[in-house]
Parts: structure tokens; sequence; C-alpha cells
């Protein structure tokens, strides 16, 4: 960008969308959940329903050793949403 291209203000135009959005953060949900919350916080982040997200963990149960295990270690790493 050269200076003929500047605005008579003399600043470059702001950038298009606004300003930066905070990082998205993943939280064990407090309201969907229906043992710690981990799939109710996993769906709330990606914005699906709760329901699908249970439906897949417990398809990932069914493979022997994977998806509990998965699911306990999200349960101690997750945090849970903070009160607001």
């Amino acid at each position: 960008m050269s200076s003929s291209d500047l605005p008579p203000g003399g600043n470059a135009p702001p950038p298009p969308g606004g300003p930066p959005q905070p990082a998205k953060r993943l939280y064990r949900s407090r309201s969907e959940r229906m043992i710690a919350g981990v799939c109710g916080g996993i769906a709330a982040y990606f914005g699906v329903d709760p329901t699908l997200v249970r439906i897949l963990a417990l398809a990932t149960f069914l493979i022997p050793g994977s998806g509990v295990i998965a699911y306990l270690i999200a349960w101690v790493i997750v945090p849970e949403e903070p009160i607001r």
C-alpha cells in the first residue's frame, strides 16, 4: 500500500471483521451434563447438539478401552465452566 492509496487522514482502514474475538475455551458444562459435563462442553465448543456428541461418545465407548479412557482423561483435564 503506497502513500497515495491511504485515505485523507493518512491512516489505513481497519481490517474487515471488526476487533479480534477472544479465543474459545473448552469447559465442562454445568447445565448440559449427564455425568461430568464433558460431552456438553464439547458440544458447546463446536456449536452442536449435546445429544449428538453423547451418541458419538457412546460409539467410542464400544471400542474396547479407547472411549472410556479418553472420557476419564477429559474429566480430569478439562476445567469446569465458570459460574456467571
